[in-house]
């Protein structure tokens, strides 16, 4: 019966603010599962990145897992132990944390 209802009233023109309301109201949900948990996620990467100490376990965006010998600020590169007497250099924005090092929640 509802639909009815709002079916004549669509037909009629006073539904743009119902489907006004129905699009911001879609918005926000996106937003709130989709983009909002996606920037938490990078700004604790970016905070990790900027915390990096040598001796770290990390592995980096190609997916190659070392340790961090050196780290030079200026030029934002990571230099990355891989195998023992093995060092690779990657931008720093390419290093994530350990995945194996992480404790799971109990």
């Amino acid at each position: 019966m509802n639909t009815l209802v709002l079916a004549a009233q669509a037909a009629q023109g006073g539904g743009m603010g119902g489907i006004l309301i129905m699009m911001v109201a879609i918005f926000a949900i996106m937003w709130f599962f989709m983009v909002r948990p996606q920037q938490k996620k990078q700004k604790k990467i970016r905070e990790f990145q900027n915390s990096l100490q040598e001796g770290t376990k990390v592995v980096t965006g190609g997916g190659i897992y070392g340790t961090v010998k050196r780290i030079d600020q200026e030029k934002h590169v990571v230099e990355v132990e891989i195998s023992r007497g093995v060092v690779i250099s990657v931008d720093k924005g390419y290093v994530f944390a350990d995945a194996t090092q992480q404790q799971p929640n109990a």
